[in-house]
């Protein structure tokens, strides 16, 4: 007897289908033969299902048992075929009827040796492609299904053991479909976990944060130690507009596939904000492993990567980023695996003056000689800098304005101002695939930045003077164009261009 039913398998952030066929025919001997390019992973659920099957009231044919996992040059990674597996034998063995037809019932969860489900990677890749195939209904572990609850058109069907699962097959005991959410419902709850009205002083450089998260650019920040800059930088998640739907399931597409996910927790609807260490390796910062897994570039997709004293990252490290910075892809090829993550982020540095951290300091003398500062700031290549739009110094807070009572503005307060500059961006690129100024290219810059003659003037002006490369001129209009939309400018006045070259 044969008994098929479907199942997905990783390739990426993306899924694949995969048919899970069982032939079960009688013989002298126990023969288990599994076919199709399994993994390690895979080949070892004929033990954790063996296993579940007798502990879930169910037995195991005596014969001849074939999985075929299909298509056979896909490999097949992970414990996820455990239930489909499961489910193939016992209808190929006949020990249940299905109620209904279930060849469009999407299978997944892995099987612990009491028959038990246990939680998954990957799930809303997974889920997601099924519905693009148009099936629209998935039996997965309870763990999994808030992951998946902002699917419209998905019928969800928690199970916390293959005899519920197998049941509600059956027809006999249906499992509850999980209600739904929409998306608003999901953010709802979302809240900021460092808020700007916590910094003191340092007006300059929340002008340049704000214009940083308005369009997307990326920002360093270079300052003596204490001065604040890693609690700026943790503040910007704070600003940035809240993540749109197709932006949450990037995300947490990316981090359900890294096993970053706890078992039970919902869709990612807070942007993320990674710093790696500045030990890390090239792979780790880009992604690698045997299995092309995604890098801090990707992890940080839709938010925030930042680098904490960027003079201390190994010079190879840095330069890795100038890829992933331009496309907002990265390719990660594996002798194992080849795949392309998303990697669409805003990186901010920070870095101290010179070696000792007081060169310009108000309030401490610079110990370090002009050949020490020269050899530090070179760790930083010219062509990296040149990709930062905003670069600006920080300085110790007075005295007198840490003490001061007044209060700051808070970041829900900046955010409003942000996502109204958001959506004008959003309107002016309609029908692209860009979302904030920092993604515009040189053909966009052309016909949508609207430079006035004066503005033009003042850039050109500013490129003789300082020696700015091409790429900087983009990013100088990139910026302006940020600024007008904070201040309501349909063209990029004189007054924009400035602040612009200011924050140079």
């Amino acid at each position: 007897m044969i008994a098929s039913t479907m199942c997905f398998a990783l390739s990426g952030i993306h899924g694949e289908p995969v048919a899970v066929e069982a032939y079960v025919t009688g013989g002298s001997t126990y023969q288990f033969v599994m076919v199709g390019l399994p993994d390690t992973a895979v080949k070892e659920s004929r033990d954790r299902v063996t296993a579940a099957l007798k502990n879930s009231g169910f037995t195991m044919p005596f014969g001849h048992t074939t999985i075929n996992l299909s298509p056979a040059d896909l490999k097949k990674e992970g414990s996820v075929f455990d239930l489909p597996i499961a489910i193939s034998i016992i209808l190929a063995s006949r020990q249940i009827k299905p109620a209904e037809d279930i060849s469009n019932l999407l299978l997944m969860g892995e099987l612990a040796l009491d028959g038990r489900l246990t939680p998954v990677n990957g799930v809303l890749s997974m889920v997601i492609a099924a519905k693009e195939r148009g099936i629209n209904k998935v039996i997965l572990p309870w763990q999994n299904a808030n992951e998946v609850i902002a699917v419209e058109g998905m019928q969800v069907y928690p199970a916390k053991s293959l005899y519920e699962a197998v049941q509600h097959i059956a027809g006999k005991m249906p499992i509850l479909p999980q209600v739904q959410k929409s998306y608003q419902e999901c953010i709802g709850a979302q809240r900021i976990s460092a808020d700007l009205e916590q910094v003191r002083g340092q007006a300059f450089a929340r002008r340049a944060l704000e214009i940083a998260a308005a369009g997307g650019h990326n920002l360093l920040m270079v300052g003596v130690p204490g001065s604040g800059k890693t609690m700026l930088a943790r503040c910007l998640p704070g600003i940035l507009p809240q993540m749109t739907q197709a932006e949450s399931f990037e995300t947490t597409r990316i981090y359900s596939v890294s096993g970053l996910l706890k078992p039970g927790e919902g869709l990612m609807t807070e942007r993320p904000f990674r710093t790696p260490h500045h030990s890390s390796s090239v792979a780790a910062l880009i992604g690698g492993g045997a299995n092309a897994m995604p890098g801090e570039v990707s992890l940080a997709h839709n938010g925030v990567l930042f680098l904490d004293e960027m003079p201390e990252y190994p010079r190879s490290l840095l330069e890795s980023l100038r890829q992933p910075l331009e496309d907002g892809t990265v390719t990660v090829s594996r002798v194992r695996a080849r795949s392309e993550y998303l990697s669409r982020f805003m990186l901010v540095a920070s870095m101290n003056p010179c070696p000792c951290g007081y060169y310009g300091s108000r309030v401490k003398p610079c110990r370090c000689g002009s050949h020490e500062i020269r050899k530090y700031l070179d760790r930083i290549s010219g062509p990296l800098l040149d990709r930062i739009d905003l670069q600006v110094e920080v300085d110790n807070v007075p005295i007198e304005d840490i003490t001061a009572p007044a209060q700051s503005e808070n970041s829900l307060t900046v955010r409003q101002r942000v996502s109204q500059a958001r959506e004008k961006q959003h309107a002016r690129f309609q029908g692209t695939s860009i979302r904030c100024n920092a993604q515009m290219d040189t053909k966009q810059i052309e016909s949508l930045a609207q430079v006035t003659p004066e503005a033009l003037k003042l850039l050109q002006s500013a490129m003789q003077r300082f020696g700015f490369s091409m790429r900087a001129y983009g990013r100088l209009i990139k910026v302006a164009r940020t600024i007008a939309d904070l201040r309501h400018e349909e063209r990029i006045d004189a007054a924009s261009m400035a602040e612009a070259v200011q924050f140079r």
